[in-house]
């Protein structure tokens, strides 16, 4: 399988849980839904448009994540206006992920979407993009940099890695370091509804510490290992 590795980072991340519209909360990294809006902002691909790309890359691309600080959140505090009348005002709480910062690894399972995943790569590669990319909102713009291109290929068996793991593995736990757990989308249909069934349970390592696991899983390069949703 085809593969991109990148680096993403920002001041301020937030990657909003469906069920917290009031007061949003955050997801714990950068979800697989953001990083296909990233995509299509990086290459120029207006939201119309996105619209029906959306399914297909959900299904045509894997990523994994490896988060390479301790996520930090922090809630933020808005007073809202009406509009027609100022004197109308409410409170709001919203919840960002502050320094957020990652690898995140991406594969190519079908080439149906090859030239959308080409030109991403030499996008990256190069540098540019069409509009800014963002973590999650416009408020939280992104930082991206090419690590590395390459093949992924997958195995099976005991396996460690700085990346997240799913539902479908077995982890060996040990002691010394906090686990981080969440419960992430992985697909959006063509209105940008996110698919309720479509959500893939998760625990993750921070920092430098691995998971040690027994499942599916690819190498990178024959170096890195990761899970791949």
């Amino acid at each position: 399988m085809k593969a991109l590795q990148l680096e993403v980072k920002g001041n301020w991340g937030h990657f909003r849980k469906a069920e917290t519209n009031n007061n949003p909360l955050s997801h714990d990294f950068i979800t697989k839904t953001a990083l296909i809006g990233m995509i299509g902002a990086v290459l120029g691909i207006e939201r119309e448009e996105m619209k029906s790309h959306f399914p297909i890359l959900c299904d045509d691309l894997k990523y994994g994540v490896r988060i390479m600080n301790t996520v930090q959140k922090q809630s933020w505090g808005f007073t809202l206006r009406s509009v027609n009348n100022l004197f109308e005002k409410s409170p709001k709480q919203m919840e960002f992920i502050r320094n957020p910062h990652y690898i995140v690894t991406i594969g190519l399972e079908n080439t149906r979407s090859g030239v959308i995943f080409d030109k991403f790569c030499k996008a990256i590669i190069n540098s540019e993009a069409c509009y800014t990319p963002i973590l999650g909102i416009h408020n939280c713009p992104a930082e991206l940099r090419f690590v590395q291109t390459g093949e992924l290929i997958e195995q099976s068996g005991e396996f460690d890695t700085q990346g997240f793991i799913s539902s479908k593995h077995k982890p060996s736990f040990k002691t010394g370091f906090r686990l981080g757990f969440d419960k992430i989308p992985t697909f959006q249909n063509d209105d940008f509804w996110n698919i309720p069934d479509k959500y893939e349970q998760v625990i993750y390592p921070s920092n430098d510490e691995k998971i040690i696991a027994t499942g599916s899983y690819y190498i990178l390069n024959n170096s890195s290992k990761w899970v791949l949703i």
